[in-house]
Order: C-alpha cells, then sequence, then structure tokens
C-alpha cells in the first residue's frame, strides 16, 4: 500500500463517522447514508493519488458525497416529473432536502453523532445489533473486529449488521435524539457502545498501532455530551469517570517507537493529570447518586486505584481484587474473571491467580482470546516455570491480530526461552 493510500485509509477512519452522522440527518436512511460515504471514498482513492491529499479531506469527502447526493435526488425528480399528481408536493421536499444538504457543508458535526448512535440502539433491535451497528458506524470497526470484540464469529456479525439496518429501514425510525423513558431506555446500550468503542482505541484489536487514540477522544467526547443529557444517571458519570481516568495514560502506554508498555511499567509522571482529576470528580459525582454502583462505576473504582497510587508498589490491591469480586458478583463474565485473576495474583500470589485462571481454560468463549494464553504466561514466568509460560505466550501471539502486540508477546516468550 502507498504511501497515499496508508493516509487515506487514516482519514477515512477518522473521518466516516462523522460523514454518515451527517448524511443520516438529512437522507434519514443509515444505509443510503453509508452507501454515499462509501462513494466518496471511492472517489478519493481515485482522486487523491494523484491530486493529492486536500487541505480539508473531511469537507472533500462530505462534498464528494454531496454532489453523489445531488445526482440521485435529482434523478429521482426527473422520475418523478412523469407523476404529475405529486409533482409539486415533491418538488418542495426536494428542494427543501437539497438546501439541507448545501447548509450540512458548513454546519459543525454536532451532536449528528449522539443522534447516529441513539438510532443505532433503538428499541427495535436486539441488543447485539445495536451494538454491533453502532461499533460499524461509529467506530468505524470492521466486522472482524467486532466479531472479535465480542468473540464471535464474522459472518455471524455481518448477517446481524446487514439486518439491523434493514429494520431500521422498514421500521422509518427518525433521526433525532429521544426524549423522557425512551432516551432511559435506550441508556444501557448506548453506554455499552460507547464503551466498546473507547477500548478499541485503547486497545486495537488488529492493524500495526497497539491504540487508535481518535477513538478514545471521540468516544469520551460523546459520554461527556450523554452525561449532560442525563445528569441524574449514576452509571453515566461512571463511565465518563472510567474513560477519563483510562484516557489519562494514554501517553504513557506507548514507547518511543510504538511499543506496548504494561499498566505497572509505565513512567507515572507522564498521566495525564487533569484527566485524572476529571475522572475523579465525576467518578465522585457517580458514587454521590448511587451506593450501589453499577458495572462502569465498579470499573472507574478500579481505575482510580492506580490513577491515586503515585508508584505501582503502592497500589491498593486489596481494594482493587475487592471490586472484582464485587464486579464478578454482579456480571457473568469470563472477561470479568481473567482481570479478577490478576488482581488476586497481585494481591495473593501468582498461584492464586493461576488456580483462578485455570477454572477458565474450558471457557469456550475465551478459547480464541488472546489474553487468556498472556496472562498465564506472565503467572508461569513469576513461578519459575518459564518453558510452559513460552509455550503460552507464543500461543498468545498466534492469537493476536495486533502486531505490537504481537512482537511484546514474542519478545516475552523469547526472554523464557533463555532463562
Amino acid at each position: 500500500m502507498s504511501e497515499t493510500h496508508h493516509a487515506i485509509d487514516a482519514i477515512w477512519r477518522i473521518e466516516q463517522a462523522k460523514l454518515i452522522a451527517g448524511l443520516t440527518r438529512f437522507t434519514r436512511d443509515i444505509g443510503q447514508a453509508e452507501e454515499l460515504a462509501q462513494e466518496a471514498l471511492l472517489t478519493a482513492l481515485e482522486q487523491w493519488p494523484k491530486s493529492g491529499i486536500p487541505e480539508k479531506p473531511g469537507a472533500w469527502l462530505m462534498a464528494a458525497a454531496k454532489n453523489r447526493a445531488i445526482d440521485r435526488i435529482r434523478k429521482a425528480k426527473l422520475a418523478e416529473t412523469k407523476h404529475a399528481e405529486i409533482g409539486r408536493a415533491r418538488d418542495a421536499e426536494q428542494e427543501e432536502a437539497l438546501q439541507e444538504l448545501e447548509a450540512a457543508l458548513d454546519d459543525p458535526v454536532g451532536d449528528d453523532l449522539l443522534r447516529l448512535i441513539f438510532i443505532s440502539c433503538h428499541p427495535v433491535l436486539t441488543s447485539d445489533a445495536r451494538t454491533a451497528l453502532t461499533l460499524r458506524l461509529i467506530g468505524g470497526l470492521t466486522t472482524d473486529e467486532i466479531a472479535r470484540a465480542y468473540l464471535q464469529t464474522e459472518a455471524t456479525v455481518a448477517q446481524r449488521i446487514v439486518r439491523a439496518k434493514r429494520t431500521l429501514a422498514d421500521r422509518k425510525v427518525p433521526f433525532e435524539l429521544p426524549r423522557g423513558a425512551e432516551l432511559m431506555a435506550r441508556r444501557d446500550s448506548v453506554i455499552e457502545v460507547l464503551y466498546l468503542i473507547f477500548n478499541e482505541g485503547y486497545s486495537a484489536t488488529n492493524g500495526e498501532d497497539w491504540m487508535r487514540p481518535q477513538l478514545c477522544e471521540e468516544a469520551l467526547r460523546l459520554s461527556r455530551i450523554l452525561a449532560g443529557l442525563m445528569p441524574g444517571e449514576a452509571e453515566v458519570h461512571g463511565l465518563v469517570a472510567l474513560m477519563e481516568i483510562q484516557a489519562s495514560r494514554l501517553h504513557a502506554r506507548t514507547g518511543p517507537d510504538g511499543e506496548p508498555i504494561l499498566l505497572l511499567e509505565q513512567n507515572r509522571a507522564l498521566w495525564d493529570q487533569l484527566l485524572i482529576r476529571r475522572g475523579l470528580a465525576a467518578l465522585a459525582q457517580a458514587e454521590a447518586l448511587t451506593s450501589a454502583p453499577g458495572r462502569y462505576g465498579i470499573q472507574a473504582a478500579i481505575a482510580a486505584c492506580h490513577a491515586r497510587a503515585a508508584r505501582a508498589a503502592d497500589t491498593d490491591w486489596n481494594r482493587i481484587a475487592a471490586l472484582y469480586d464485587l464486579l464478578a458478583a454482579r456480571e457473568d463474565s469470563p472477561v470479568v474473571e481473567l482481570n479478577r485473576a490478576v488482581a488476586h495474583s497481585m494481591k495473593s500470589g501468582p498461584q492464586t491467580g493461576l488456580d483462578l485462571l485455570d477454572a477458565l481454560l474450558g471457557e469456550e468463549a475465551l478459547k480464541a482470546y488472546y489474553l487468556l494464553p498472556s496472562v498465564r504466561g506472565d503467572f508461569l514466568v513469576k513461578l519459575g516455570r518459564h518453558a510452559e509460560a513460552e509455550t503460552e505466550f507464543r500461543r498468545a501471539a498466534a492469537l493476536t491480530q495486533n502486531a505490537r502486540e504481537r512482537s511484546l508477546l514474542l519478545q516475552r516468550a523469547d526472554a523464557c526461552r533463555q532463562s
């Protein structure tokens, strides 16, 4: 792939969600908006390698999509002139659509992304369909990336997304933010999706880079808007707290060459103290609203334990292990159990962690999950069982699709061989 194509790929990842959201606002059809955005991308792939990348690539892509949309509207208008009985009314609608299209080029995207998330999380869709569709449209994730995030097959996710778009079109779901009880009904789905988008930015499931910070920033921005819409919801503030604190570590998570640096080895002087303060304030707000925190409030409390420790050695592992026990009692999730095993290993020693982890070896959902052998390898190193640890690290490296992560795992395997 040429340098220009790499640049186009990066621009597309940043701009596609805004394009689709903006186009959905005036086409009122997610499927059509996605088609227009894809056609704009194809035009860019044809022209940019020859003409160079424009100064404002996002505006260029929107203009290209606009031209495609205008072509479609004009063709439809031409066809409808044959139907005199509906001509005048339809003409007025088309003129209005064209004006909206023109105006959209100059207007900021505003809350279009958030509107698109709420549409994607509409109750007419199943929970799995809502999440898959939003990750595809807002997160810009491929079906393969979504499948990995959910530990499911790519074909299953692809079918789910197609059915979801068809259902929204058939039901003519409006492009608007819900109000009152309807807003509350979609809260959990929206929160879940925003956090998944953040996580994809925090630890990319594939590609050359370990992180995609723009996804973290976008998820955090949308979550702050959501908190403004729902000031009395503890879980929303818990979500914001969790993201703020985790985002504070972004600059410390990679070395000079982009190599991953694990949490306990990070230079804490690089942690963003402003984001930590914002996160702790959001956590305090969440805790003031409820004495029974949900999954995001608990995870934010765990993140806060790390944020409050000046050095890795100062980490309150007793508190973190207790919080993971609370989270595990609330959720039946093998991923939570895996993290719980790590917390208890830090509290009580690697053998305790290994015992908890080995209870998960039969979990079907974790069979292709690289973190299971990766964490197991870490426990085995601490127990001095280097040959077994090497096998686990190589197995984890074979399972991950992220190049940076694979490199780190292979380095750890090589270190085990030399021990």
